[in-house]
């Protein structure tokens, strides 16, 4: 377009001619009676007959697909014909056009994909065959440069809708310069015309002070007018400034109204302002049902904060009880939308099947995600992930940078673990500097647990003097605000464990300060303590309460203990059945003289009916452990085909493995069976 906006409107004075020809008025009442395709007939007539308005219904048909197949482009061609006749709303529809521009419609049986076809399958030839189909093309192409010569020329011939946009182009600098108070003539232009478009533009004007100084009560003003049209922006708004009592009295009640009256519109933020208004109840009635449904509204048109607050919505059970699946279901529409918050939710409710089948490798990488958003604990997360190879290949490399970022967010977890890693030189090289710098920096920052890795690493690293005074510096700060683990290494420190000072009383106390706290390791040291002969402190009863306790907790040792007790009748009651109950208990965990004893007494039927076979497993897991008592007595039930099938060659294989330890009673068991023992 090359004709200027001036020499336009010298074409368009009064006095332009219009064809008023019989053709176009009986187009008119074919189009009434929806016979699009004789309309665009009898409007070609009238158009060849110079009518102007034939031009643009012409266009109209083009542009909404009646009767012809819809096309922009075309519809642009019919416009361009009325508008340089006059024409203002096609002078105003080409304004729009070319300010939004027409990307071409790419699928089945659109003009696009047969252009690209055509193209792949005729080359050089296409251009013609394109041109001949497709005179107008498939798209068109944005052009501020155009749309602001078209919109300048229908405001001027004084559309209101033009004029407020050009307002729009104006104090945005599109097609033209930035320039504010040629905006504000334009909104005032159209606003004078009753335009809502305008109201709401001087509105904004006012409100954030563009080219005038800032004021709410005339923004408020005319954020009314255009409200009281039904312009749903300017509703919008106007709810926000009465919910804040900005430039007019608060009234909730008021903004409830404004945004339940955009919301009929689907206007997304006044779907989940009035949502949220229902679920308080300020201003509006509780509704939790309505505030769902209008959550779930705008949540759907892709709303970041509804998509959060209708996750959370279900998440706590707001309305009833929770539902999982519906908070895991929004939470990962919120991950997908780059939520860094919402990303480490939705590993998390993958990582623990919350809501969703479980995935490791799911929740790795939604964890992941977050932390390259910046959430540090997911960072932590995909730390662990990738130090123990969980959902993703091991790499401790990568491990130790998202230890490094977890540390940085103030994850002082993560410091403890880069400590421990260059302690132990897990994947990396050994390094005692770097693990005392990173512990301590993890201890700087207040952490009880941090204080405690920090303090074991100093004992096992160098335990001087000093170095225990730190490390029961450090415990003791932890120890003081209830972290159990640091009383139960200060109650190892006063047993002299680490080469310091003894001093069992103190012990004692530590012990059950982390004992009280349920620490199980603590609760066996002190019954340990209390039941020791030599000890001071002996107290037998005191020794069998926390014993009891520390087996109940899963402690191995423990457990063992208590069944000896229930055995022998050592401080209880004697209880046969008690006691292989507490063996088996303790056998499960690993522990090899329970597993020795729990076979002896099932094989003997002690404390239980006897079971030969559940024996001749218990005696194999005791003597695959190296136990040379249960190595032979598994040999000598498989000897016997007690509890197992006859096996004479696998019991001279135990047999065997326990007179590597030169025991007597395999080499006689060897000698008896014929066998060498040399």
């Amino acid at each position: 377009m090359t004709v200027s906006a001036r020499s336009l409107l010298e074409l368009f004075r009064p006095g332009s001619s219009r064809s008023e020809s019989q053709p176009f008025e009986r187009g008119l009442a074919a189009y009434e009676n929806r016979q699009y395709l004789e309309a665009f007939r009898l409007w070609r007539l009238a158009s060849e007959a110079g009518n102007p308005e034939a031009d643009y219904r012409i266009g109209l048909l083009y542009a909404k697909n009646e009767g012809v197949i819809g096309s922009l482009p075309d519809a642009v061609a019919w416009y361009d014909r009325a508008a340089l006749s006059g024409h203002i709303d096609a002078q105003f529809q080409l304004g729009l056009i070319y300010f939004h521009g027409v990307q071409a419609a790419v699928g089945p049986n659109r003009p696009e994909m047969w252009r690209q076809s055509t193209a792949a399958r005729l080359g050089d030839k296409a251009a013609s065959v394109h041109d001949l189909v497709f005179p107008n093309g498939t798209g068109v192409p944005r052009d501020l440069d155009t749309a602001f010569l078209w919109m300048s020329v229908a405001a001027e011939a004084g559309k209101a809708e033009a004029q407020a946009i050009l307002g729009d182009m104006y104090a945005n600098g599109q097609g033209c310069a930035r320039d504010h108070a040629t905006a504000l003539r334009w909104y005032q232009a159209a606003a004078e015309q009753n335009a809502a478009s305008g109201q709401f533009a001087l509105g904004d004007v006012h409100y954030q002070g563009r080219g005038v100084p800032v004021d709410f009560a005339q923004a408020a003003a005319w954020y009314q007018k255009a409200a009281e049209q039904g312009h749903v922006r300017a509703q919008v708004a106007l709810a926000f400034m009465s919910l804040k009592g900005t430039g007019l009295p608060a009234n909730a009640e008021e903004a409830a109204r404004l945004f339940q009256s955009a919301a009929a519109h689907d206007d997304t933020i006044a779907l989940y302002n009035i949502a949220l208004l229902r679920l308080s109840g300020k201003g509006a009635v509780k509704d939790l049902d309505k505030a769902e449904t209008a959550l779930r509204k705008a949540a759907r048109k892709d709303y970041l904060p509804a998509i959060q607050a209708l996750a959370e919505f279900y998440a706590l059970g707001t309305a009833a009880e929770p539902d999982l699946r519906e908070a895991a279901y929004w939470y990962e529409k919120a991950a997908e939308r780059g939520d860094a918050q919402a990303q480490f939710f939705t590993g998390r409710f993958y990582a623990t099947g919350t809501g969703v089948a479980p995935s490791i490798r799911q929740a790795a990488k939604w964890f992941e995600r977050a932390a390259e958003n910046g959430h540090a604990t997911a960072a932590h997360n995909i730390a662990v992930f990738y130090l123990n190879g969980n959902g993703v290949t091991r790499d401790v490399a990568a491990a130790i940078k998202w230890f490094e970022r977890a540390s940085e967010g103030g994850i002082s977890a993560a410091g403890v673990q880069l400590g421990r890693l260059y302690s132990a030189g897990n994947g990396v090289p050994r390094d005692q500097a770097r693990a005392a710098e990173w512990l301590s920096k993890a201890a700087d920052g207040g952490d009880a647990d941090a204080k405690t890795a920090y303090a074991v690493f100093l004992i096992q690293d160098d335990p001087s003097e000093a170095r225990l005074a730190q490390a029961r510096t450090l415990l003791t700060d932890a120890a003081e605000v209830g972290h159990s683990a640091a009383a139960f290494q200060l109650g190892g420190l006063h047993m002299g464990r680490s080469g310091g000072p003894v001093d069992l009383p103190a012990a004692a106390q530590w012990f059950k300060r982390a004992a009280s706290a349920g620490h199980v390791e603590a609760q066996h040291s002190l019954a340990l303590l209390y039941s020791d002969p030599k000890s001071s402190l002996k107290d037998p009863q005191a020794a069998t309460s926390w014993i009891v306790k520390a087996a109940e907790g899963g402690n191995a040792a423990a457990q063992f203990k208590l069944a000896v007790m229930y055995c022998t009748g050592q401080g209880v009651e004697q209880d046969l059945a008690q006691g292989v109950t507490w063996y088996e208990a303790a056998a499960r965990q690993g522990h090899t003289t329970a597993q020795y004893n729990l076979a002896a007494m099932l094989g003997r039927g002690q404390g239980r009916e006897a079971d030969p076979a559940k024996a001749a497993e218990w005696f194999k897991a005791a003597a695959e452990q190296g136990m040379v008592e249960a190595q032979l007595a598994l040999g000598d039930a498989l000897r016997a085909g007690s509890g197992v099938a006859q096996d004479r060659d696998s019991a001279l294989r135990w047999y065997r493995q326990a007179a590597q330890q030169n025991n007597e009673g395999a080499l006689r068991r060897l000698q008896a069976m014929g066998e060498s023992v040399g």
